[in-house]
């Protein structure tokens, strides 16, 4: 009985002192000109309002109250962007105050301290990693020596689907492009082909899996301050578990580079893995920075994070869009027979040649961005659209809501590609990039925080979707009939919330590879 008296006390000082300060600042107010904003609650602010998806929730605000808003998120002070000019105004003019992103504290955790890359403070070393992505990591020369993984590993995934096919057996198709994904990104990174060790392959999907989701999660931790010492979530203990399984892994291959290193057996390879690259950079004593153990440790959790689940999914979305839309993979399939033909498999050189495959791509992007908020922290006070933004305020650009604004787009809801093409009656978007110089089609981010691997993710997309529609059609299990549902489900990486069950029926006999 004492203890809840306790929290009762607790929770009545907390809901005062709540009062107290919304009062305080709602006299200061004036002082500070904010953007629009809905009631909040005591406590807690608005995160009532972001269930249960954060970017959905944000686009139905937005609509309300208009494409900039001010939110609390428990104590924290928040601005959404959500139109193609405010995000300009965001990642480029004020480029400068917003090149921070926020301290999470399953992040922070997870990648020993932001001693990552993604998340690490905008200074030195993010400046100096970033040079080192650009020119070594995941520059072309490297990526242009990785080209057998991935078409090797595009074939190891297409004999699979030839084994499934042959038997009539339904496939998990996001859980295959995962194991894909996976397997690229580990023998880019590490030299390691997953599939000799299917508990260990499993044993990374898991990891790669769980940490998304950790990671993508509002954590009350985060926002609500009293909360900051309390797992109320229960967090902590998976945290634990997961950070636990990955350095002991990662402890273990690196211990295995770093002899092989020793007894010379990696010495003039021609393609390194990033890895070595990785270990070379930390035994430079005249590197402009040293990295550690735990700087590379956290830089391939991210290569795994970044790199495998969010090429699955836009591959799994690409695929369930061309599922309901017929006409669309038939005009796919006739450009690939027109410039590759029947007698061998596509390439990553044919994809130039490949525009419609290329507008597909950038569609499902458009509707399905893997990273759908864009999330920075601001450095210093500055003003946008004649509204303060004080220092310490968390952005949220809303690129999902963005892609679908119907200023910018016609007929935004609609799947159709040939608005990239240019083609009558669908809009002069034949020009616009994914990489960050349009604002109203930011899958990758823009400015100096985007995604240093778009490069590497694009040839994954592209070449594994174009094999695919290539050399199978994929038709919904028995008993299921219509069109496939495309309801999202809560994530960081704009997960579906079903999974996409197909069966493949090969289009040629042996397939052409």
């Amino acid at each position: 009985m004492a203890d809840l008296q306790d929290y009762i006390t607790l929770f009545l000082v907390l809901l005062a002192s709540t009062i107290l300060f919304r009062a305080i600042f709602n006299k200061t107010r004036t002082k500070v000109r904010l953007p629009p904003s809905p009631l909040a609650l005591p406590i807690i602010g608005h995160l009532h309002l972001l269930a249960p998806i954060p970017h959905q929730a944000l686009h139905k605000l937005s609509t309300r109250y208009g494409p900039l808003i001010h939110l609390y998120l428990g104590s924290l002070p928040c601005v959404v962007a959500s139109s193609p000019e405010l995000a300009k105004e965001f990642l480029k003019t004020q480029e400068t105050s917003f090149a921070n992103r926020p301290q999470m504290a399953a992040v922070d955790y997870l990648t020993y301290g932001s001693a990552d890359f993604s998340f690490a403070p905008y200074g030195p070393y993010w400046k100096f990693m970033k040079k080192v992505c650009m020119s070594q990591l995941l520059g072309g020369r490297t990526l242009d020596q990785h080209l057998p993984v991935r078409r090797d590993e595009i074939k190891r995934f297409l004999q699979v689907m030839l084994k499934k096919a042959e038997k009539k057996e339904a496939v998990e198709v996001g859980g295959e492009l995962i194991t894909l994904a996976n397997n690229v990104v580990s023998r880019m990174t590490m030299s390691k082909i997953c599939l000799e060790n299917e508990s260990e392959a499993d044993e990374v999907r898991k990891l790669v899996t769980e940490t998304a989701e950790l990671t993508g999660k509002f954590n009350l931790s985060d926002y609500i301050w009293f909360c900051k010492n309390l797992d109320l979530q229960g967090f902590g203990k998976r945290l634990k578990e997961v950070r636990h399984k990955f350095d002991t892994m990662m402890e273990r291959i690196i211990e295995e580079h770093e002899e092989a290193r020793k007894e010379g057996k990696r010495e003039g390879e021609v393609v390194k893995d990033l890895l070595d690259i990785l270990l070379d950079i930390s035994e430079d004593e005249n590197s402009e920075i040293r990295l550690t153990r735990e700087n590379i440790k956290a830089f391939i959790l991210d290569i795994f994070t970044a790199g495998t689940d969010t090429s699955a999914i836009t591959i799994e979305w690409a695929l369930a869009e061309l599922i309901n839309h017929p006409n669309i993979t038939n005009k796919a399939r006739e450009e690939m027979d027109a410039v590759v033909g029947k007698t061998r498999l596509v390439e990553e050189s044919d994809i130039a040649s490949l525009p419609y495959l290329q507008a597909i791509v950038k569609e499902t992007l458009r509707l399905h961005p893997t990273g759908p908020l864009i999330v920075r922290e601001s450095s210093e006070k500055c003003t946008i659209n004649g509204y303060d933004i004080p220092e310490k305020t968390q952005l949220f650009v809303n690129v999902w809501a963005i892609g679908r604004d119907p200023k910018h787009w016609e007929d935004p809801l609609e799947f159709k590609p040939e608005r990239f093409l240019g083609e009558e009656g669908s809009g002069n978007c034949q020009q616009l990039d994914v990489r960050g110089q349009h604002f109203h089609l930011l899958p990758f981010g823009s400015g100096r925080r985007g995604c240093p691997g778009t490069t590497l993710a694009l040839q994954v997309v592209q070449a594994s979707l174009a094999a695919m529609i290539q050399c199978f059609e994929w038709e919904l299990v028995d008993g299921e009939s219509g069109p496939v549902d495309m309801e999202e489900g809560p994530g960081l990486t704009l997960p579906r919330a079903h999974p996409l069950v197909c069966v493949p029926l090969a289009r040629f006999t042996p397939l052409p590879m």
